[in-house]
């Protein structure tokens, strides 16, 4: 969808590509249809990011849509906190945090504390950072009591 006006459909992301439902809102706002919360969205640079890890984590690692949460909220140090996407496992434990960030933004030591300090509060096994252009994968061990860099998610 080539369109002066949201620059950030024309950038090349690192992901398969996906059909999305796009309308036109009366303000000359776009919104994407959000298949998990059935409903459109105002579609930003970062829910642009956001759609294509959901439609990656359902397609390609086959986690169910029951599975997940979307932009909840959280409490930490008594400050009130966004998280993008939660997975759960299938007995209703975090499995993984992701945080979704615009894809000019880029992804440094500060965007990887920020889901880490989010999820001192969920307690996820594996997190992830992207900004549809670089993906980071981490998992806890155990033994080490911190994050480990991964190269791919597990299945649940």
């Amino acid at each position: 969808m080539m369109d002066d006006r949201f620059p950030f459909l024309n950038e090349k992301l690192n992901f398969p590509q996906f059909e999305f439902r796009l309308q036109e809102e009366q303000d000359g706002k776009l919104s994407i249809f959000d298949s998990l919360r059935k409903k459109y969205l105002i579609l930003t640079p970062e829910e642009w990011v956001r759609q294509h890890i959901i439609q990656v984590l359902i397609q390609k690692y086959e986690y169910p849509r029951s599975l997940f949460a979307l932009e909840k909220g959280l409490k930490y140090n008594r400050l009130q906190k966004r998280f993008d996407v939660l997975v759960h496992d299938r007995n209703g434990l975090p499995f993984l945090l992701i945080e979704c960030k615009a894809p000019e933004v880029k992804l440094t030591q500060k965007t990887v504390e920020q889901v880490c300090i989010y999820n001192k509060t969920i307690q996820a096994p594996y997190l992830g950072i992207s900004n549809g252009k670089q993906h980071i994968f981490l998992k806890f061990e155990e033994l080490a009591n911190n994050f480990i860099q991964i190269s791919d998610l597990p299945k649940i």
